[in-house]
């Protein structure tokens, strides 16, 4: 059994569609525009509605190309770091002579124990 609309009757409210309202516009590639305003220009409840699906459609597009452009850079940040991670390890090494008289035992004359002062 399907159900069937019936036919409108006089004095009927029927909501307007979109391409019917003055605020909205076929741009010459094929998208659609609207100029609506959600303070001034909304005509009924439901064009509200339709208007933050848009706006939330808008800002989805946003975030995907914001991730399309991060994938993108993500190979370069990978390089770069290697390369920072490889002049942080030669910048290391090159003043690791700076620490290696530390490292050869207690042979440090400026020692105060050794001098008999003792550590308090």
């Amino acid at each position: 059994m399907t159900a069937c609309l019936s036919p409108r009757q006089e004095g009927d409210l029927v909501m307007i569609q979109c391409s019917d309202c003055e605020f909205f516009e076929r741009r010459p590639d094929g998208s659609l525009g609207f100029a609506c305003d959600p303070f001034t220009t909304i005509k009924e409840p439901e064009c509200l509605v339709k208007w933050q699906l848009i706006k939330l459609d808008t800002m989805v597009q946003a975030y995907q190309a914001t991730v399309r452009m991060y994938e993108r850079m993500a190979p370069l940040q990978e390089r770069m770091l290697r390369h920072m991670e490889r002049e942080m390890d030669e910048a290391e090494e090159a003043d690791s002579w700076k620490y290696e008289y530390g490292d050869e035992g207690d042979d440090d004359p400026d020692d105060e124990d050794e001098n008999g002062f003792g550590s308090f």
